[in-house]
């Protein structure tokens, strides 16, 4: 019992430093967030108890209905689109060859940038005055096209920014569960006969599962959050055609000074990233046990 005892302790004692951090770094502000969203609070501290009257706002502000169609327009072009590459240029440089391990590093190079660097890169190839593709298209005869400024372009360019941007970690991911396939499992397959698509279909993807999910999850849950892209490349505009969810948090609270109200907005996201992430996990759990 004593030593029971004593091993139960030294695992409390193990852990509770981690536990204070996420409780105080994590947990503690989430509660807050909570409580504020039931005030109307300015960023000067005054406060008044509303309820739920910042939440019943909401649901009926068109600037946050477009703001969560945004986001989740931009989590489904992203994150399919990051998924399929990144676990084709894991399989093209699952190599041990030296331009293997160059290319490697090449792609992963954009992921060290600052969203910063990332939004002037891109403003340099996208905006249609001096930008490279404009260049390219009046070279061909070819008017430059607004990226940046056409509602329907908006969406689309941002998600080519932050796929760019992403493609470094999901590569990897996927690069090291590639690499803990057993390869006597490709041999007995190509003694078999079977095709390139087949030992992909049959070894290589259930054998990922894991990382696949991983994936999906972690990027699904950055893209629902996505702001510095559309903050620095767009501001939103025009109109609010790019505005996601952390933008319009960001614009209700720091511009128009509506803490409780931009609160709320943000409880509602936090409520969408873990629904998305909990109905990820519960659509392959079955599986898994399987």
């Amino acid at each position: 019992m004593a030593d029971a005892r004593a091993r139960r302790l030294a695992g409390i004692a193990f852990v509770a430093p981690f536990l204070t951090l996420y409780v105080v770094i994590l947990v503690c502000p989430l509660l807050m967030g909570i409580g504020i969203s039931l005030h109307r609070a300015d960023l000067f501290g005054a406060r008044t108890f509303v309820g739920f009257d910042n939440y019943a706002r909401l649901l009926v502000d068109p600037v946050f209905h477009q703001a969560i169609g945004n986001t989740l327009l931009l989590t489904l072009m992203i994150v399919p689109a990051l998924t399929a590459i990144t676990l084709g240029l894991a399989l093209a440089l699952n190599r041990g060859t030296v331009a293997a391990a160059w290319l490697r590093g090449l792609f992963f190079s954009s992921s060290v940038l600052s969203v910063t660097i990332v939004t002037l890169i891109w403003r340099f190839i996208l905006t249609p005055d001096a930008g490279l593709v404009a260049e390219i298209l009046e070279a061909s005869g070819r008017a430059p096209i607004p990226f940046l400024s056409d509602p329907d372009l908006t969406i689309p360019a941002l998600a080519i920014t932050t796929i760019w941007w992403s493609i470094g970690l999901p590569m990897m991911l996927f690069l090291a569960g590639l690499q803990q396939i057993p390869q006597d499992i490709y041999e007995a397959a190509a003694l078999d006969k079977a095709g390139a698509w087949t030992r992909f279909r049959r070894i290589t993807l259930p054998s990922l599962r894991r990382t696949l999910i991983l994936v999906v999850m972690l990027q699904t849950a950055a893209q629902l959050q996505l702001f510095g892209q559309a903050q620095l490349l767009t501001a939103g505009g025009p109109s609010g055609a790019s505005r996601p969810m952390v933008l319009f948090i960001y614009e209700v609270a720091f511009v128009r000074w509506e803490l409780g109200y931009a609160s709320a907005a943000a409880e509602i996201l936090f409520m969408l990233v873990l629904a998305a992430t909990l109905l990820q996990y519960w659509a392959v759990r079955p599986r898994e046990d399987q």
